[in-house]
């Protein structure tokens, strides 16, 4: 019977959603699912298994019982593992760590914590799909700072957009679409600016490990007032383990954790012993492997393509080679050849670019340039 009675929800539905679209990454995603022998560097991923030392963790920690809740915040030996770390990595103190659901749970509860209706958030373009919609969804207003063409910070940018309504600045290195990972100048410039207006910082670095040609900078080290996000889920190649970490002020760690009781819980307790268990695993070989793959993709199309040489992250965002094409339209004609990409449109008001995963395993990425290589010269 109901089947004849055409049913609308729209008026049931929280005004936050009703315009909430699926990401452009997870359009070519589910498009992915229903192709045949399709050509995959769309999705962020590696093409690594998780070490065998942290499997061997898992399994033992889950025939061991250790299967239940954890503390919200996440057990202390992987908390203080992480925060003593982060000290002497950055040389600065850092007040208190939570262990979250994935780097995506970190983000959740940190913009929760720190956005509120009409606060302006300062983000770049192009920036990760999850920073604007998280912005919009607690109340606030993202206020975008162009980084094209080069995709570096300036002061100008930053400046020309601070109101009395401005609250924060939301970065990302190494940063996912672009692959740029921000020199320690201009993060002293982004600090220096944040300190001269009162604004906080969130910084995305779930791809820190990722950074193939210098030393990893975290603004962490130049103003205190600062979020800092990451966790194993790339490094480790345990997307679906979902553990993740913050790390920052107490003051609003604890509110984090607070927030973490009433939504997540906790991160799954058998995989925060094993990454507890294995903290100073050796990742060099898998990053290497990325390196080989990021080396092999520019120097195949540096001649047909215009991009940045991505210094980290598992991306490159490449220029559209034809003249009066968008990227939306480049990435459906490279659909037509089973080739997934993302288009720029989907991290920018800019539809000039796509992204491109050189994480996929290098088989695959050889064939997806082969496509590229020929399509450039149509």
């Amino acid at each position: 019977m109901h089947n004849s009675i055409e049913l609308s929800y729209d008026h049931f539905l929280a005004s936050r959603v009703k315009s909430l679209q699926d990401s452009g990454i997870r359009k070519i995603f589910s498009r992915a699912a229903l192709m045949e022998n399709c050509i995959d560097l769309s999705i962020g991923r590696t093409d690594f298994n998780v070490p065998d030392a942290l499997r061997a963790s898992a399994v033992h920690a889950i025939m061991d019982g250790f299967n239940r809740y954890t503390p919200s915040a996440g057990i202390p030996e992987l908390r203080e593992g992480i925060r003593s770390r982060l000290e002497q990595q950055h040389g600065v103190p850092c007040e208190s760590v939570i262990i979250t659901s994935g780097i995506s749970g970190g983000l959740v509860l940190a913009f929760m914590t720190l956005v509120e209706p009409g606060a302006e958030v300062l983000v770049t373009d192009p920036h990760f799909i999850i920073h604007k919609v998280l912005v919009e969804q607690y109340g606030g207003v993202p206020v975008f700072f162009n980084t094209h063409p080069d995709f570096r910070l300036r002061r100008e940018e930053i400046e020309s957009r601070i109101t009395p309504r401005t609250k924060m600045i939301v970065i990302n290195t190494p940063q996912n679409p672009t692959g740029v990972c921000y020199s320690r100048e201009e993060l002293a410039m982004v600090a220096e600016v944040a300190a001269e207006h009162g604004l906080f910082i969130i910084s995305d670095e779930v791809y820190e490990k990722f950074n193939y040609d210098g030393e990893f900078v975290s603004v962490m080290e130049m103003h205190p007032n600062t979020i800092i996000v990451s966790g194993f889920t790339k490094s480790f190649g345990m997307a679906g383990w979902r553990v993740g970490y913050a790390a920052g002020p107490k003051a609003i760690i604890d509110k984090m954790i607070t927030l973490q009781q009433f939504t997540f819980v906790c991160a799954p307790a058998p995989f925060q012993k094993a990454c507890a268990e294995n903290l100073d695993i050796d990742l060099s070989p898998y990053i290497e492997s990325q390196r080989t793959k990021r080396d092999f993709l520019c120097g195949s199309l540096h001649e047909q393509y215009d991009f940045i040489k991505p210094a980290g992250s598992l991306y490159a965002y490449l220029k559209v080679p034809w003249e009066g094409v968008s990227g939306t339209e480049f990435v459906e004609a490279c659909l037509d050849r089973r080739l997934l990409l993302v288009p720029g449109a989907a991290f920018s008001r800019q539809d000039t670019h796509f992204r491109l995963c050189f994480g996929a395993p290098m088989e695959e990425l050889e064939r997806g340039i082969a496509i590229l290589t020929e399509m450039a010269t149509m």
